[in-house]
């Protein structure tokens, strides 16, 4: 594969042309195929799709329906004055009494059925065999009565479903009642209601309208929904052998789409019938995105010749602005994105890429040269400056004053003066920059010891570095500025005491060593200008710029400060210092260097 995509790249532009065209034409021919076969598959998987949505929600809906009017009987059954209505019938003596309770009774019948436009009828019998009715009646056959009494008897209080037949459409719901409000708790007979459910309420209000499909409900072999079919559902009863699918029939020289779902809970079967011409859109829309898409590889097709005459004068564009860029003195830029030699075509164009590139790196290798030279002369200069001072002399001095004040036993004179010395001695020994941790919080406890002189108890200073942290590697004098702004800035315009703390801790993230402060704290924009390096500072030391810069050159752009604070909490400065691994490898390359 590599070798063809090789011998492609160094063909003559004709003949890439060539098999450009062959490509666009194969690539159009096998799309068009991918699409037909795909439009079939869409339109059956859209069928049923949208079949079964309606269906499966439509049934849903109509079993929560009925799980509602199931729990209105059980509430009725359970209703504690409907229980005492019943138990007082049972427990009368004279004719006149039952009157009277069975006025009550009839009020509550009303007071459960008539809200429900859903419920056609309520009745019940009593323990004593009277009727008492709510609603559009009907007379029940005595074997059909008797058949309800017994089902309900059989479900010992449970509900009880008798599907619609020929003597009534609508779905009877009948649970006997039992008493469990008397002190023996011996669940007498109290009566047997019977519930008539207009089905066709039920689905008007719960199925989903759908325009494209037929909702059909069957039970056993009877329709239950709608009244009249247009054709016999016993049809649909027999080609289905499983709970749930879909399959094709023609009904009425029609082609259908069936689709089916049996609930669990009532034995229905959930039917919904959808014509194959009413969903014939998504055909047509699948014919209108054949034609955009054709539209659209033609467009491609120029596109991409346009694009093939621009690959060839792009690359002579881009080597000539960055020929002018070179002639700006911009060579870093010039040279940036430049392609390499393996992924350039070797033709007129790549070769002249490779010689542009050549001497781009050579002027560039002598600009890194020139300036490096500079860097080295500054360096020297630097040095040379430094060595007009003699620390000698300054050493000699210190150890004068030191002896000078053991003689007079100003043991706080000598111990700040050998702080002082040792102070200097580390700011000008010039041997590395880069320094052990421990080296630097000798540094630091120096500093301190001239400071707590000075501001006695006023200054609290505490250090948390553990000592498996004390070799790591730090740039020198890094932490006793941070010390010196914040005595200077918390500490200094106070008159209370103002702790300053430093602590050092490791994560995933790299090596932190923060100094903080419980002092003032600075305002919001304060602390922007402070980060962008836009707030001149009174310190005559070296500065938080300064520090991020060193930290930066050492170990890298992903290092530096980073400055928190907020008036009235005090400041907090943290150095982010790379990992004890990479740590590791910064150090080698600047061995190897």
């Amino acid at each position: 594969m590599q070798a063809w995509f090789n011998a492609y790249k160094h063909m003559k532009i004709k003949t890439k042309l060539t098999f450009l065209i062959t490509f666009i034409i194969a690539l159009t021919f096998a799309f068009t195929t991918i699409v037909q076969q795909y439009a079939f598959y869409l339109y059956e998987e859209q069928l049923y799709e949208k079949s079964s949505q309606v269906l499966n929600l439509s049934s849903s809906a109509i079993e929560t329906e009925l799980n509602r009017l199931e729990q209105i009987s059980y509430n009725m059954i359970t209703d504690i004055q409907f229980q005492n209505l019943l138990l007082s019938i049972k427990n009368s003596e004279t004719d006149y009494d039952r009157l009277i309770l069975r006025q009550l009774v009839l009020d509550r019948l009303f007071y459960f059925a008539g809200p429900e436009s859903s419920i056609i009828s309520m009745q019940l019998f009593d323990s004593r065999g009277t009727e008492h009715d709510a609603g559009n009646l009907i007379t029940f056959s005595p074997i059909k009565k008797a058949r309800m009494m017994q089902l309900a008897r059989e479900r010992e209080g449970d509900t009880s479903w008798i599907f619609p037949d020929e003597e009534d459409n609508a779905l009877i719901l009948t649970r006997e009642i039992r008493s469990f409000r008397n002190t023996n708790f011996d669940l007498q007979y109290l009566g047997t209601i019977v519930a008539r459910i207009n089905m066709n309420e039920v689905v008007r209000k719960m199925a989903l309208d759908s325009a494209e499909g037929n909702l059909m409900i069957v039970a056993g072999s009877e329709l239950v929904f709608p009244s009249n079919a247009m054709f016999d559902p016993t049809e649909i009863i027999h080609s289905t052998s499983q709970s749930t699918g879909y399959f094709t029939k023609t009904l009425d020289d029609k082609s259908q789409f069936v689709s089916y779902n049996q609930s669990s809970k009532t034995g229905w079967t959930y039917i919904n019938i959808t014509e194959y011409n009413k969903i014939f859109k998504h055909i047509l829309f699948i014919r209108e995105l054949v034609i955009a898409v054709f539209a659209f590889i033609f467009v491609l097709v120029v596109f991409l010749g346009i694009r093939f005459s621009r690959s060839l004068t792009k690359p002579i564009e881009d080597l000539m602005a960055r020929m002018k860029m070179a002639e700006k003195g911009n060579f870093a830029e010039a040279n940036l994105h430049l392609p390499e030699q393996q992924s350039m075509a070797m033709n007129e164009i790549g070769l002249l890429h490779r010689t542009f590139r050549i001497m781009v790196e050579r002027i560039n290798s002598l600009i890194t040269e020139s300036y490096a030279n500079r860097l080295l002369l500054k360096e020297t200069e630097f040095k040379a400056l430094q060595a007009q001072i003699n620390p000698h002399f300054l050493y000699n001095t210190l150890e004068s004053i030191n002896w000078l004040a053991r003689v007079n036993k100003q043991t706080q004179i000598s111990h700040m003066v050998e702080s002082l010395g040792f102070l200097l001695s580390h700011s000008i020994e010039l041997k590395e920059p880069i320094l052990p941790l421990s080296e630097e919080l000798e540094i630091i406890k120096s500093y301190v010891t001239i400071q707590k002189y000075r501001f006695e108890e006023r200054l609290i200073f505490q250090l948390d570095v553990p000592d498996r942290y004390l070799n790591r590697r730090v740039p020198k004098l890094s932490l006793q500025p941070l010390l010196e702004n914040a005595i200077q800035y918390a500490l200094e315009p106070g008159i209370g005491a103002c702790t300053i703390s430093i602590r050092a801790r490791e994560t995933n993230e790299g090596f932190f060593l923060t100094v903080e402060d419980n002092g003032p704290g600075m305002a919001a924009n304060t602390l922007e200008q402070l980060r962008k390096g836009g707030l001149k500072t009174n310190g005559k030391g070296i500065g938080l710029l300064n520090i991020d810069e060193r930290i930066k050159i050492a170990f890298g752009e992903s290092c530096g400060l980073r400055i928190d604070s907020k008036i009235g909490h005090g400041t907090k400065i943290t150095l982010m210092l790379p990992g004890e691994t990479e740590e590791l490898n910064h150090v080698q390359s600047a061995a190897s260097g």
